[in-house]
């Protein structure tokens, strides 16, 4: 058998990733020198919150290859396979963190895929490797497979100051925009799992307006474009464009998920993003 070992920023609930049988690794969210593991010690209410009263900006640290080795352990000796698809090595340590517990545990065959990419996109990646594993797919197939469906994802996103990007050092090719968007909304994507700047925006409304037609344009109809939209702290507004983009798009649903505490510290509050597959 083949288990998947998903992390926090793949953004999939954590009781939907219990439901599917697949492990997560927390990512840990350093508040003034406190640390917290963003799977059961903070939320993203309670990170809101904190952020509020907080002297200085969050940090993260990817997770520590302990976390890892355990289960790493359990399943060379229940004889499993482990297939573990990781947020982009340009905006995460974690597929390096995997690596090292690999290392340490040589027992455990264990199958590791930098997807280029973080939060929808990456549950989708996810699931899927779950499905594949469930029809028995060879890891090697899934690991194949995985690639060449990252490659065909499209992200926009948007968010309410870069201020968190840059301090964060996460912005990417988006760099050149600092200090020169001053009450400009940009629209960011991913582009081989590096943040890259589309366009501006006069306001936020125009930029969401501009998301949209971004998506409706270039996004295939039907379900097989496994869209999905995530946000933070915009529920309303996040519900309201999956619904407009599902009505347009003939899309049966489309998943709303909310970005865990480890993006947030990076993009800030505000974000909203739509990931597709062509």
């Amino acid at each position: 058998m083949i288990k998947i070992i998903a992390d926090t920023t793949c953004g999939l609930p954590l009781d939907e990733l219990a439901s599917l049988g697949i492990d997560v690794i927390p990512q840990i969210i350093i508040f003034d020198g406190q640390s917290y593991r963003d799977d059961t010690e903070i939320d993203t209410p309670t990170f809101l919150f904190k952020l509020q009263e907080a002297k200085e900006l969050p940090k993260t640290s990817a997770p520590s290859p302990s976390l890892y080795e355990p289960l790493f352990k359990k399943y060379a000796q229940e004889g499993h396979s482990i297939v573990i698809p990781t947020p982009s090595t340009a905006l995460s340590g974690t597929f390096r963190t995997a690596e090292v517990a690999a290392e340490a545990v040589p027992e455990a065959d264990v199958h590791i895929l930098d997807t280029r990419t973080i939060a929808g996109g990456l549950g989708v990646l996810v699931k899927k490797a779950k499905a594949w594993a469930d029809e028995g797919k060879a890891p090697q197939t899934i690991l194949k497979d995985l690639e060449d469906l990252a490659k065909k994802e499209v992200v926009y996103f948007l968010v309410d100051t870069l201020e968190y990007l840059h301090k964060g050092g996460r912005i990417g090719n988006a760099s050149f925009l600092i200090g020169s968007v001053l009450q400009m909304k940009p629209i960011l994507g991913l582009e081989d799992g590096i943040i890259t700047a589309v366009e501006k925006q006069r306001t936020s409304a125009k930029a969401l307006n501009r998301l949209k037609e971004l998506v409706l344009t270039q996004c295939p109809h039907g379900d097989q474009s496994l869209i999905t939209v995530s946000h933070c702290g915009g529920q309303e507004r996040a519900e309201q464009l999956a619904a407009e983009l599902s009505d347009a798009l003939q899309v049966s649903h489309i998943p709303v998920y909310e970005v865990p505490p480890a993006i947030v510290v990076h993009a800030g509050p505000g974000i909203i993003q739509v990931s597709f597959f062509k």
